[in-house]
């Protein structure tokens, strides 16, 4: 193993130190960042103006109506007669206006949230006002109606954070396209490199072609996934600091952990095929039209993933999340939206593991035999009898 070890090292020395993956790694996370905060950031508490004319008891019941709605905030504005709450109304000074007990002032219509705020201030001041009438204390009585809410079980499926879970679907998608399609170019672009360069005969008089080709995708998957720890890190440290990370699903470590697996299996086994791929050619001008069938592959794996985000129940998701290599985007996506049988994922992950493990020994056999012989392009049934 050392000399697999050694040509890994060489990769992790020599790619994580250009300015290209260390300004991409950068930017990565900044925009990863950025997509947790800004949703924080651009859905502030609503915020009410209410004009209110002869009706103190209303006044003080709108702070209280506001603290129950959760985030909004109302401020009220007295005013001495109608005619003057009217003018503000038009002028667009206040949102509303309430005239004694008897009616409502707007400009147009009112704001949903906005007229269910003054109905329960209104009705709050109302009961307050015909029970100090009848000789009863409000305090007493709003004391005795206080009763513990009933609890609620849902017995079906929990839809709370189909939104979020959405998202975070979406989201990686995106991540792991990134992730699995750029690592397995740069493998397929040092294959022939070394192959074109005639460098790789040298190599070869020390190590064994598997020590060389592991030691390349080892290298390479390390920096790449070195890049989805520090996104996910970024993701979830900016949810955290916003406190966005309190709206996020339950189950958040599985679906880390799950995304970190599926993706080693899904890195292994494209870069293991781009670099059998690779092999067949001697330049850099070769590379994009050996690799087509590697790059549709995975572009279709994207496409399949983006539709299970939308509908991760589907029977196309269901069955693609099993078959591989599709599963390495998919069942991903579709455990983010949750609801995944955990037979379907161990089904999925066995299937994946055999079917990487297959491509490691078809892909190393390939490279074996192609990566010393240089000039046209190869064959790949040549190669393979």
């Amino acid at each position: 193993m050392n000399g697999l070890w050694l040509v890994a090292r060489r990769e992790i020395v020599t790619r994580g130190r250009t300015k290209g993956f260390v300004v991409g790694l950068v930017l990565s996370a900044v925009l990863v960042g950025a997509l947790a905060v800004l949703p924080r950031l651009f859905s502030g508490p609503d915020s009410f103006t209410v004009g209110v004319v002869d009706s103190p008891a209303l006044q003080s019941a709108l702070a209280g109506a506001a603290g129950n709605a959760g985030d909004a905030e109302v401020t009220a504005k007295p005013f001495a007669d109608e005619a003057a709450a009217r003018k503000a109304v038009l002028d667009g000074d206040v949102d509303a206006a309430v005239v004694g007990d008897r009616r409502t002032l707007a400009d147009g219509e009112v704001d949903g949230e906005l007229g269910a705020l003054l109905e329960s201030a209104h009705q709050t001041a109302q009961t307050q006002k015909q029970l100090a009438e009848a000789g009863l204390d409000p305090a007493k009585v709003s004391a005795a109606m206080r009763v513990t809410p009933l609890e609620q079980v849902s017995v079906g499926t929990d839809t709370r954070y189909e939104g979020v879970r959405t998202g975070i679907a979406f989201l990686l998608v995106m991540v792991l396209f990134f992730l699995l399609l750029q690592p397995s170019m740069y493998v397929a672009m040092g294959v022939v490199e070394e192959k074109g360069s005639r460098i790789v005969e040298i190599l070869l008089t020390s190590i064994r072609p598997w020590q060389l080709l592991g030691g390349k995708i080892l290298g390479l998957g390390v920096l790449a996934l070195a890049n989805l720890v520090v996104l996910i890190v970024a993701g979830l440290g900016a949810a955290a600091a916003t406190g966005f990370s309190a709206d996020l699903p339950p189950g958040m470590t599985g679906i880390v952990l799950g995304t970190l697996f599926w993706f080693l299996l899904g890195y292994a086994f494209f870069a293991t095929m781009a670099a059998a791929l690779s092999s067949l050619v001697s330049r850099q001008e070769e590379v994009s039209s050996v690799i087509s069938p590697l790059t549709l592959l995975i572009m279709a794996t994207y496409f399949v993933s983006y539709f299970a985000a939308v509908e991760p129940g589907s029977p196309v998701a269901r069955i693609l999340s099993i078959i591989p290599p599709f599963s390495t985007m998919v069942m991903p996506v579709r455990t983010a939206g949750g609801g995944v049988p955990l037979w379907e994922i161990g089904l999925a992950a066995a299937l994946m593991a055999a079917a990487t493990a297959g491509m490691l020994v078809l892909g190393a056999r390939i490279y074996e035999r192609a990566v010393l012989r240089t000039g046209a392009r190869i064959k790949l049934s040549e190669v393979v009898r």
